[in-house]
């Protein structure tokens, strides 16, 4: 697949290697394993020789030794041997005093399990050389909860030091449309839907759908419900290292937020524990949950739900995990079975997403929120809230434009629509039709 996009992450990219070779720069970038953060960095540079190295989980004595033929390889230095990557990142600082150039350390956070002592050296070894030298140094991870912890937790030797953070974030709904322009030029708002369910514009899900050239429903479907398919053990894969032992009750949460138990009421009731701790985490730390609170709700309101904000986890935990067991016996045929079943309904919660990230894309709005009231009644599905122009727009979404009540609309809207008396007012339909 041809690479797509990125333009602004390039850009600032290339900004930071051109200041590197005035002043060391320390760039972070994080993102969800797949999104296309190492593809990325492989197009980003061009103004000086590029050294990767992938830290990957083994000894730290072959690492150094992998890492040094890099360095001889592209830089044409003999640095000699090292047991410690320490040893070797002193030797490349020093280095860089005198050749410019980039050091991407990617899978940064699999230090912490090779050798936790490497950070606090690194920053001792960083905070000596760096007035002098010139490098440009990314460090990328895909477990966002360690790397945020390395970087941003003030306990922590590397706190403060990254002169830079970039959150790779999956492909917009405008370059999920141009690949499917590009890819399958026939394409209907029913397979954008089907394709924007499944892969959330995660540049490797989207990558296995092109190879296989699957792009409307049934291929999408053929392409996941198959033995030897990539995705049936992915949602584990990507998240069972950032969970660890406690992976089991996480999720058991994902899985009942999947299936529309989104408040922690309807969780508590099912799991008999207390998931308040479980939920936080999956919010601030690992970023996978999304709290939702009515619009003009106060920040204490209890009236929360809880949305996985990940498309293709939504949908694993919704089919996959749900119903492991059968997958564990091969009967993938009942699965897939039970997402043409449950499809209509599934894929209207997923078309309101859709359209949020259409309003969030836009620009237009300095608030993008639903409503609904404490008994959770009158819900709206989206309001847009421009402060500047002074405009709200109350919308009502549903896969059928027929099955769209603009009056019902008007009447829920009636209590909101009171409280911005100044406030032009905008109601709105929105369909399949509209995508």
């Amino acid at each position: 697949m041809q690479f797509y996009d990125r333009k602004s992450e390039i850009e600032t990219l290339q900004q930071i290697e051109a200041r590197s070779a005035i002043s060391a720069q320390m760039t972070t970038i994080v993102g969800r394993r797949r999104v296309g953060k190492t593809t990325l960095l492989k197009q980003a540079f061009n103004a000086t020789p590029v050294l990767y190295f992938f830290i990957a989980k083994k000894n730290e004595v072959l690492l150094c030794e992998e890492f040094n033929r890099e360095v001889q390889e592209k830089l044409k230095v003999p640095l000699g041997s090292f047991n410690r990557f320490a040893d070797l990142f002193k030797v490349l600082m020093h280095l860089s005093e005198r050749i410019h150039f980039t050091l991407i350390l990617d899978e940064f956070q699999e230090f912490n399990s090779i050798n936790n002592s490497l950070f606090s050296e690194m920053q001792n070894i960083w905070d000596t050389y760096k007035e002098k030298s010139h490098i440009n140094l990314i460090l990328c991870g895909s477990i966002y909860s360690l790397m945020k912890r390395i970087f941003e937790n003030s306990k922590e030797p590397l706190f403060g030091r990254a002169t830079h953070k970039i959150v790779l974030k999956p492909f917009t709904i405008a370059t999920i449309k141009d690949i499917l322009h590009d890819y399958s030029p026939t394409y209907t708002n029913e397979d954008l839907l089907f394709f924007f369910m499944v892969t959330g514009g995660v540049a490797k899900y989207i990558e296995q759908l092109v190879i296989r050239r699957a792009f409307t429903k049934e291929t999408i479907l053929d392409t996941i419900f198959r033995e030897d398919s990539f995705f049936l053990d992915e949602g584990r894969d990507v998240l069972i290292n950032e969970f660890g032992k406690d992976y089991g009750n996480y999720f058991s949460i994902l899985s009942l937020i999947a299936s529309s138990k989104t408040d922690r009421g309807a969780i508590e009731s099912i799991l008999n524990i207390s998931v308040g701790g479980y939920l936080e985490k999956l919010e601030k730390e690992y970023s996978i949950i999304t709290r939702l609170r009515p619009l003009m709700a106060k920040e204490g309101s209890r009236n929360n739900k809880y949305r996985i904000e990940d498309n293709f986890l939504n949908f694993w935990f919704r089919f996959i995990y749900k119903y492991r067991s059968a997958i564990e016996i091969s009967n993938l045929q009942y699965v897939r079975d039970i997402v043409e079943r449950d499809y209509t309904i599934y894929s209207g919660l997923i078309l309101e997403k859709y359209f949020r990230y259409q309003m969030i894309e836009s620009r237009q709005y300095s608030t993008i929120q639903g409503y609904w009231n404490n008994k959770n009644e009158n819900e709206i599905d989206i309001i847009g809230v421009n402060e500047m122009e002074k405009r709200i727009i109350f919308c009502e979404v549903k896969r059928n434009r027929n099955k769209i009540n603009m009056e019902l609309l008007h009447t829920k809207a009636t209590e909101i629509a009171g409280k911005f008396p100044t406030f032009t007012k905008e109601y709105k339909g929105l369909s399949l039709d509209d995508m």
